[in-house]
């Protein structure tokens, strides 16, 4: 029987994304790579845990959960996490963020200083410029700034950043056009925390980094993972956590790799998509590791 792996998630950086498995190893991606694999027959997901400890109860949960958390696990992490507001008290500094993920798309956002263009890519923001940097709840209240005053939203659903990502606008002026208006309009808001130090509009482009350039349309996205199924193509763009897969003869996929996390996954060479879809309407020796 092939060795089993569990993956941890899909971690970005400035060489790009990177697969991470339980364990320690990892699998870098890069354009043409083929990423295949099969989902062990008979497994089950379970729970991933929560802060980095493994679910007391190995609990059963569902193939299209992104989060891969049983209720419990998944009230235990969001009770320690910044989006939460639970870590006041955090000294670290931050930065407030509007990031772009197509027309009609840009949100506000804030991440730790520390952690650089990371969350960006982890959210796959196609462009995106800095606000300011400052204290935690300083940089808090001016996202929420942004949200009364500018009716600028803090999140932005997967499902609508993967239906424009093959119709992006060509040039980076173009893609950048929204927040730098509305850049312009947020350092002119009264009520910005004194403790703030403000940025200047410096609009950073992602389309190379996550190999958006003439992507061709996809024609569906995987649902969920099942036992016994497989899932494999060609890698030809990555951005947040999806990857788009060019298939045999099939199209384009996204396979959000949230999805993964919790399975029992086996190398399948040869694989291609053998579980659940859901397609788009027409528009726009010792193996080092599974790949």
């Amino acid at each position: 029987m092939a060795q089993a792996w569990k993956c941890s998630g899909l971690r970005w950086s400035a060489g790009g994304p990177v697969l991470r498995w339980v364990g320690g190893r990892s699998s870098a991606l890069t354009w043409g790579k083929r990423v295949a694999f099969g989902v062990a027959e008979g497994g089950v997901r379970t729970c991933v845990g929560a802060r980095r400890h493994a679910c007391p109860a190995r609990a059963a949960v569902s193939g299209r959960s992104t989060g891969a958390r049983c209720e419990e696990c998944a009230r235990l992490d969001r009770a320690h996490s910044v989006a939460a507001d639970t870590l006041a008290d955090d000294p670290r500094p931050y930065r407030v963020y509007l990031a772009w993920f197509g027309p009609g798309m840009v949100k506000v956002g804030i991440t730790a200083h520390e952690r650089g263009s990371a969350r960006l890519w982890e959210q796959g923001a196609v462009c995106f410029s800095w606000l300011g940097t400052g204290p935690l709840m300083a940089a808090r209240r001016t996202e929420e700034l942004l949200r009364a005053a500018l009716s600028v939203p803090d999140r932005i659903p997967y499902g609508d950043k993967r239906a424009v990502r093959s119709a992006l606008p060509a040039s980076a002026a173009e893609r950048a056009a929204e927040i730098a208006e509305l850049h312009a309009r947020a350092v002119t808001l009264g009520g910005w925390p004194e403790s703030l130090e403000r940025a200047p509009y410096e609009p950073v482009d992602h389309v190379e980094v996550f190999g958006l350039a003439g992507l061709p349309a996809a024609v569906g996205e995987v649902s969920e993972l099942v036992a016994g199924g497989s899932v494999g193509g060609r890698l030809i763009a990555a951005a947040g956590p999806d990857l788009h897969l060019e298939t045999e003869g099939g199209g384009v996929v996204v396979l959000d790799t949230r999805l993964m996390t919790g399975w029992d996954l086996v190398p399948a060479d040869g694989a291609e998509i053998t579980v659940p879809m859901r397609e788009f309407k027409e528009k726009p020796g010792v193996q080092d590791g599974l790949f």
